[in-house]
């Protein structure tokens, strides 16, 4: 067993809680009454043990690992930082949250989902065909709720885990009823070092897994992560397409969705040549714009529903929950319809493959593209190339354009690029939408899929996509 997976008594333990966000005070409460002592570090938290620039000095890091048993990190805290660098060299246990939940859990089974785009959407309509099926259940983890807080809950009978890679980076015992990768691309480089510990980290959900491994057949990267994975004797791997299904998958016939993985002689008398309604693509219509649920929405809910019934839950269940779900706010979400343009707000599409899906549910030559923000040391060349054809023209923010303009004029030299300075004065998403509406033509879609992250010039994505709902609003 690695050091860092090893068994502490937490009895009398002194433990390092690194961050005091929502995550660490969870840790907090948890630990009250269990560990021995609790120091908490963080920078900016006026009510930490150790703050401001002690927490990030090295021989400060040192000496509190010198006298600690276990640290439990929240998941912004990358190993680089000097507290959990002193703590991986020292070799003391770091565990995260997740990690700390999963030893102290009640008992209920855990479905878990992770991914680079799609993990809150799946694991909200995962809840919501477990909620169908009668089933007492929570949606925590990344999307909110610490899983520490739901995980001791003796009420819950099952949970539906969203999990980042970070929160997956010191898990490191968990194992889950079933879980999900749903993609994998490049994303978080600067925090995990490169894209192979990226992946890896991702596949840490599979690891143990006791009733499924759920991956996406479009993507062979979750595919070979399912096959590296230590999982229990009988786990079996699932694939979901968007095309038709092989057996163990689930995927779509014409216009039905279908389950050839848990099907049994009373879903489809004849299993082995047959397989069992889940639902149809209009149960999923009120998720997309004009022209339906998008594909990587369909796939979002082929996803939830493998993940559901390796649980045991009813086809009609599944049916019955995604006809419920109703999307979070900022993920593909239609603003308006004025002069036959189409605004469509998918702040949440916060890297390159975010922004290719959305991209993708625009017809050939219809999207004007606000982007720009962050760029996580991601490149977006391979997204422009995919997606050129798609767009009429595209409107750049952020304050550094660079990456998105130069992958703009390599790869789409004949479409129309604005670029907002930052500098100017007054809203630079009113001044990005009102250059959005003078490209766009009738039939088109203004669509605001960033591919960066927001911190730049927003408080959050959230923030960014209400500015935009604000400024298409006041169109007239």
């Amino acid at each position: 067993m690695s050091p860092r997976a090893r068994d502490v008594d937490l009895a009398g333990a002194r433990v390092v809680v690194a961050g005091l966000g929502v995550t660490g005070r969870a840790v907090v409460e948890a630990l009250a009454g269990r560990a021995g002592t609790v120091t908490t570090v963080d920078g900016r938290a006026a009510d930490a043990d150790v703050t401001g620039a002690d927490a990030a000095d090295p021989a400060v890091a040192a000496d509190l690992v010198a006298r600690s048993d276990l640290v439990v990190a929240s998941p912004g805290w990358a190993p680089t930082t000097p507290l959990l660098a002193a703590a991986q060299r020292a070799g003391v246990p770091v565990w995260s949250e997740v990690e700390l939940a999963w030893r102290l859990r009640s008992g209920a089974p855990w479905l878990a989902v992770t991914g680079t785009n799609g993990k809150t959407t799946t694991v909200q309509m995962l809840a919501s065909i477990l909620t169908a099926a009668g089933l007492r259940t929570a949606t925590v983890g990344n999307v909110g709720t610490p899983v520490l807080t739901a995980a001791q809950d003796s009420d819950l009978d099952v949970l539906a885990v969203e999990l980042s890679s970070f929160q997956l980076h010191h898990t490191l015992t968990m194992a889950v009823e079933a879980g999900a990768v749903l993609n994998v691309a490049d994303d978080h480089l600067d925090w995990h070092g490169s894209a192979a510990a990226y992946a890896a980290d991702k596949g840490r959900i599979y690891h143990g897994a006791q009733v499924a491994c759920v991956y996406n057949v479009a993507d062979p990267r979750t595919e070979r992560l399912v096959r590296e994975a230590d999982v229990a004797e009988g786990a079996r791997a699932v694939g979901f397409t968007l095309g038709a299904p092989g057996p163990g998958q689930l995927g779509v016939v014409e216009d039905v969705l279908v389950d050839r993985a848990f099907h049994t002689a009373a879903d489809a008398p004849d299993r082995h040549r047959t397989a069992a309604e889940l639902g149809t693509l209009a149960d999923l219509a009120h998720l997309g714009g004009p022209q339906g649920a998008p594909p990587h929405v369909v796939a979002n809910a082929l996803a939830a529903a493998a993940l559901a019934r390796a649980h045991g839950v009813e086809a009609r269940a599944v049916r019955d929950g995604l006809r419920r779900f109703s999307a979070d706010a900022h993920r593909a979400a239609v603003v308006r319809t004025l002069d036959g343009v189409t605004y469509v707000d998918d702040s949440k599409a916060t890297n390159a493959h975010a922004a290719a899906a959305s991209l993708a549910a625009c017809a050939p030559g219809t999207g004007v593209w606000i982007a720009g923000g962050l760029a996580k040391g991601a490149t977006f060349d391979d997204l422009v190339a995919s997606r050129a054809d798609r767009l009429r023209a595209a409107v750049v923010i952020g304050t550094d354009p660079e990456p998105f303009t130069d992958a703009l004029a390599r790869h789409a030299p004949e479409v129309p690029v604005r670029v907002i300075d930052p500098g100017d004065t007054g809203s630079v998403m009113r001044r990005a939408v009102s250059a959005a509406r003078q490209a766009a033509r009738e039939g088109d879609t203004v669509l605001l899929a960033p591919a960066g992250a927001s911190m730049d010039q927003f408080a959050s994505y959230a923030a960014r996509g209400e500015e935009f709902a604000s400024a298409v609003q006041d169109l007239t």
